[in-house]
């Protein structure tokens, strides 16, 4: 599990109900750093993905090879405009051999209900953050049911990457390099709708700073939302005529503080860093079975 091995140091290898599974290659032709397993029942898999620090630089962000194109990744979460959006996704961009991956954002915990309140859980003893964590897994397993039900009723090979992250739209935006994505679908609500086009959603920030090379799709109570183009190429980083012997950057965070106990997940709001100035903070994604 991506808690439980960031809590006991956690190895590098993809893990499945106990067992091992070899990963597959990255779809550039590497080894990729997530793999697909199968639960042995209806070739679905769930993985969490784990944010772990990429001492070999930052990922490639060239386009994919032409036989990736077919693959959809749909942004889900609790609200109702991520099933409109999957729908909308299902309907109209995935066929019978494209694969739909299921992208869901969840927080970081730093703290559990105890009776006595909230507590750090460095402080909790581990049978505490224990029952929590499975309690909080249980709660993804049947959220994300629903939409492996509705993907099976298509017929459409269907997978689920599990990133904890509090930065929702940092985190969508830094799987689309690693795994060469070039269509991104995200729902909006109603009532987000306007929010949507001033730029301030979860939605907004990973259309308008996606690489070119991927499309990413707004879907509003089942319609897909057109909105002037606002991406650009990103241009070379400029050295500093300050210090120029030093080749380090220091992003600023992008992101407000969390609320880790009140996270809309993959419906809604945020922003993402220059891929040029990732190469400190470029994560390696990997991947356990939850």
């Amino acid at each position: 599990m991506a808690e439980e091995s960031r809590e006991e140091g956690g190895g590098g290898g993809v893990v499945q109900d106990g067992d091992e599974a070899g990963g597959r290659p990255g779809k550039d032709g590497g080894s990729g750093g997530a793999g697909r397993g199968r639960d042995g029942n209806n070739g679905i898999s769930t993985w969490e993905i784990e944010e772990m620090e990429d001492e070999a630089g930052p990922a490639s962000l060239a386009p994919p090879a032409a036989a990736a194109a077919a693959d959809v990744y749909v942004a889900v979460g609790k609200g109702g405009s991520s099933m409109e959006a999957l729908s909308w996704a299902l309907r109209r961009l995935a066929s019978p051999r494209s694969f739909v991956y299921l992208v869901h954002v969840f927080p970081v915990v730093i703290s559990i209900p105890t009776g006595l309140g909230m507590m750090p859980k460095s402080q909790a003893n581990p049978e505490q953050v224990e029952t929590y964590m499975n309690q909080e897994r249980s709660k993804r397993r049947v959220m994300l049911q629903k939409y492996l039900d509705h993907c099976r009723n298509f017929q459409v090979n269907v997978d689920v990457y599990l990133i904890e992250s509090d930065h929702v739209a940092d985190a969508i935006l830094e799987l689309i390099p690693v795994f060469h994505v070039q269509q991104l679908v995200l729902g909006v609500s109603k009532s987000n709708l306007r929010k949507f086009k001033r730029g301030n959603t979860i939605a907004g920030q990973v259309q308008k700073n996606a690489p070119l090379y991927c499309e990413v799709k707004i879907v509003c109570d089942g319609k897909e939302v057109t909105t002037v183009p606002t991406a650009d190429p990103t241009p070379p980083i400029s050295p500093s005529p300050v210090n120029n012997k030093s080749n380090s950057i220091s992003p600023t965070p992008l992101s407000p503080a969390p609320d880790h106990n009140n996270r809309a997940v993959a419906d809604d709001d945020e922003k993402e860093t220059n891929p040029n100035e990732r190469n400190k903070i470029i994560k390696y994604l990997k991947c356990f079975s939850f």
